[in-house]
């Protein structure tokens, strides 16, 4: 499985900018609004330094890693909900993503226009939700009358669960909450998954600092406005600046770890969005390592060996038999395969086994 991650933010905020930071893409960034006038996807291999030291001990062909995918469509203003500028017209585009990243302006630049003519980011932060609540409220309503109509007459069990739901959920809409904010759990979640509402989808706030702020964001205020928002619902703040991971983007990877070192920051924008998303999501990695391939495999945190199995071919989950599994911690220490089972340290796992982070993983199976 991918991680796939929706970019929403109002005009001029550094959407593209960043986005094309992240994805070495080339999405249309100016100083001007609805500038993106199509969505733009774009595909980013996940950084992990434990691939390339898996490889040094079992050299492969090829090394590949896990990727996350980023959709950035048009600025949201307020009124797109009602039809105003081009976002609302690409929202589906991140209906179906796992989370959203809320691109804030947390930069001041007299040659960079604010669509309200000045920088204030909770301001710009509830504008968006709110957009987003109205558009998740005009996807329930389009369908609730029928399903009112479904589940009080009494026949179908499902229709009348998934009102008990929906109606909670619309009440809450209604009064200006995000789904998110409801708490309802998986199984409540799963009744709903049909609505794609947005609002219901964990957020992380990717703050776009002042260059100079960049080693030390802390000295921010509009940073500080960003966190002690993001504080009151539980979601993480990333701060990056989106000049800077630019630049960054621009340089050949050998010289990228000596721009950062003279901009005072040791690690790039991308990695912690990265990790941010993971974290947010409950996301974790596991590889498989070969003569062929080394490969890294994203999972949930909690997953069984099948399960995990299933993310590589469904047929290896059907199939499953065992797996057979050592730690990556074991490998640094003994060096190949071979000596990691010499020394006792390679198991053999069945269905209960919960999959951890860094496992290196054989599986057994039979179709």
């Amino acid at each position: 499985m991918g991680f796939k991650c929706g970019i929403v933010g109002l005009p001029n905020v550094g959407k593209s900018t960043i986005f094309n930071a992240l994805t070495s893409g080339k999405a249309e960034a100016a100083n001007y609004p609805f500038c993106t006038i199509e969505p733009n996807t774009g595909v980013v291999k996940v950084p992990d330094p434990r691939l390339n030291k898996i490889a040094e001990c079992i050299p492969p062909q090829k090394l590949i890693p896990t990727e996350m995918h980023f959709v950035d469509i048009a600025g949201l203003v307020k009124g797109a909900s009602k039809g105003e500028g081009l976002g609302n017209q690409f929202l589906g585009h991140i209906r179906e993503t796992n989370a959203i990243a809320h691109v804030v302006r947390c930069f001041s630049d007299g040659n960079v226009v604010h669509v309200d003519g000045s920088v204030n980011p909770v301001r710009d932060i509830e504008v968006i939700d709110l957009e987003l609540i109205l558009a998740d409220l005009d996807a329930i309503n389009k369908k609730f009358a029928s399903l009112q109509k479904t589940a009080k007459a009494g026949a179908n069990k499902e229709a009348a669960a998934q009102l008990g739901v929906l109606e909670p959920v619309k009440a809450a809409l209604e009064k200006g909450k995000p789904v998110r904010a409801l708490g309802l759990s998986e199984e409540q979640l799963d009744l709903i998954k049909d609505y794609h509402l947005i609002t219901a989808k964990k957020v992380m706030y990717i703050a776009n600092v002042d260059e100079a702020d960049a080693a030390d964001p802390s000295k921010n205020a509009n940073l500080k406005m960003v966190m002690e928002h993001a504080a009151k619902e539980g979601s993480p703040v990333v701060p990056i600046c989106g000049k800077i991971e630019s630049e960054l983007a621009e340089l050949d990877p050998a010289d990228r770890a000596s721009f950062l070192a003279d901009m005072g920051m040791d690690e790039s924008g991308l990695a912690k969005v990265i990790r941010a998303g993971y974290a947010l999501l409950g996301l974790q990695t596991y590889f498989t390592a070969g003569e062929v391939e080394v490969r890294a495999w994203t999972f949930e945190k909690g997953w069984k060996a099948p399960q995990c199995a299933g993310v590589i071919h469904t047929d290896f989950e059907k199939g499953f038999i065992r797996a057979e599994v050592y730690t990556y911690e074991a490998l640094m220490k003994h060096r190949t395969e071979a000596k990691v089972k010499e020394a006792g340290a390679l198991r053999v796992e069945g269905k209960d086994y919960v999959v951890q982070d860094g496992d290196i993983m054989h599986f057994r199976f039979n179709v």
